[in-house]
């Protein structure tokens, strides 16, 4: 399967005094099932993992539904307060649906960059990893120390690092970047996402990209590398099909199929669902 492994969907009416603002017109709407699909179709994508925007349960509920009537869905990944009391029986009810595939609480807006390296996260994680359940790391470059105490404390959870940690790409910062997310890419439980990018370059040119993909498969390597969109929010910065070509040019043709579906089929667990109708 072709998949792509980063993905929203939003309704305004969900999201008032919550990003995005008004500012942003490209991605000032609803987005739906129903505007992505002719862009997975036109690259030959089969399916989708669809990742929460919001510090809300009730955020979990809408994309579960959304994967209920939407085969293309493959998986979600939800947010829960991971340092809640009742967390562990959050989890494990959250999980009860198969296709919740994972957490992701959104680290790059809390003030404590120190968030993640915890020890009152350790009851969450372990039913994280009881569950099967992945961790998505929503982090900028300043987080990437204390995600690597976090995830060396943790060997057997599965993480990704969600659009390659957002580097500088904007401001040419790269040195310190390369050199953290080397010390994570040594530990053989962390993957990266090739998503985002395009974004962080800001009024950069396109090619200002391509460093940093490309150290992102150098240090991962082919096989722990996993291409996303982050669509609709890579409205800010291009389009669908020019991000997909651009990626497919970055990574070599003979580790397409691993980066573009395989090694998210396999981080995420991800099965084929039946078709009846893609959008019911």
């Amino acid at each position: 399967m072709r998949i792509d492994a980063h993905q929203h969907f939003w309704l305004m009416k969900d999201r008032q005094g919550q990003w995005p603002p008004p500012s942003l017109e490209a991605i000032y709407r609803d987005f739906s099932p129903q505007d992505l699909k002719p862009l997975l179709d036109a690259q030959s994508i089969d399916g989708t993992v669809l990742v929460q925007t919001m510090e809300s349960e009730a955020d979990t509920a809408y994309m579960l539904d959304l994967a209920a009537n939407n085969s293309f869905i493959k998986g979600v990944v939800g947010w829960t307060d991971l340092k809640a009391p009742g967390t562990v029986e959050a989890i494990k009810a959250l999980s009860a649906n198969p296709v919740l595939k994972g957490f992701r609480p959104m680290l790059q807006g809390l003030e404590d960059d120190n968030w993640i390296d915890d020890p009152a996260l350790d009851p969450a994680i372990g039913a994280m990893i009881a569950c099967g359940l992945v961790f998505d790391a929503l982090v900028l470059p300043r987080h990437l120390p204390a995600l690597f105490k976090f995830v060396s404390r943790h060997p057997d959870l599965p993480v990704v690092i969600d659009h390659g940690a957002k580097p500088w790409i904007a401001t040419g910062h790269y040195t310190e970047w390369r050199q953290n997310m080397a010390s994570l890419a040594g530990l053989p439980n962390v993957t990266c996402k090739l998503s985002g990018l395009l974004t962080e370059a800001g009024d950069q040119k396109p090619q200002a990209v391509r460093p940093y993909a490309e150290t992102i498969l150098e240090l991962f390597g082919p096989s722990r590398v996993i291409w996303g969109s982050d669509w609709p929010v890579l409205r800010l910065a291009g389009d669908y099909s020019g991000w997909v070509e651009m990626c497919r040019d970055i990574v070599p043709q003979q580790h397409h199929d691993a980066v573009f579906g395989g090694n998210a089929v396999s981080f995420y667990n991800l099965t084929a669902r039946r078709s009846s109708s893609e959008n019911r």
